[in-house]
């Protein structure tokens, strides 16, 4: 995330299901840095969110709050990925959310769902809204906020993460030019959505990306 430009600071979270302990998970704690973070110093947590390792350091409040969530009760999901990317956040405070201009973007078509601003995610009771509006997508828009990803694997969230992130960045762009926008047609962007479901078979997304990085 740090060497695509995502993240630079010590904000934001990400959290991995350990496979051989599926009740416990990985979380990155709140004071490294994103170039910083290595296996070593992520921190281990249980379902309620008790660190178990590097009990010294922990968690940022909200994540912890939302991606223990995740983790607990959406046990096919190996990962999540949460971020503040500037094209983010400048698409999460647009009125209509995301818009389809290209290919990329229409990978995401009925796959991005939305969740208000309701101030910190940190309040226990806002978690099963954030899980109640996520459903069984694997990208969401958090209103004013920024993105938040989940996925069966480690690359598909990061797969995931970078298509929405380069779709917001196309919006930014294309918008801030002033010309007046071509939208793709509704039918053209469930046609190329179609096609782009046919390759992966509802097989995780992200591995030859993951690879090559």
């Amino acid at each position: 995330s740090y060497m695509r430009g995502w993240n630079t600071s010590t904000g934001n979270h990400m959290t991995s299901r350990v496979a051989d302990q599926p009740d416990h998970f990985l979380m990155n704690a709140s004071d490294f840095a994103w170039d910083e973070i290595t296996a070593s110093n992520l921190l281990k947590l249980d379902m309620d969110g008790k660190v178990g390792s590097h009990s010294s350091r922990k968690p940022r409040p909200a994540g912890l709050n939302f991606h223990s969530a995740i983790q607990r009760e959406m046990p096919g999901i190996s990962s999540s990925l949460h971020l503040h990317p500037m094209a983010g956040i400048v698409v999460s405070a647009m009125e209509d959310g995301l818009m389809y201009f290209d290919q990329n973007s229409c990978a995401l078509y009925n796959q991005v769902t939305y969740h208000d601003y309701e101030g910190l995610a940190q309040e226990a009771d806002e978690a099963p809204r954030i899980l109640s509006d996520l459903g069984d997508k694997y990208v969401m828009i958090m209103k004013n906020h920024g993105l938040l990803t989940i996925g069966r694997t480690i690359p598909e969230t990061l797969a995931w993460m970078g298509r929405i992130a380069q779709a917001c960045e196309t919006q930014e762009r294309l918008l801030a030019t002033g010309a007046a926008p071509r939208h793709l047609s509704q039918e053209v962007v469930e046609w190329t959505h179609k096609q782009q479901q046919g390759r992966s078979n509802n097989e995780p997304i992200g591995d030859v990306e993951f690879q090559a990085a």
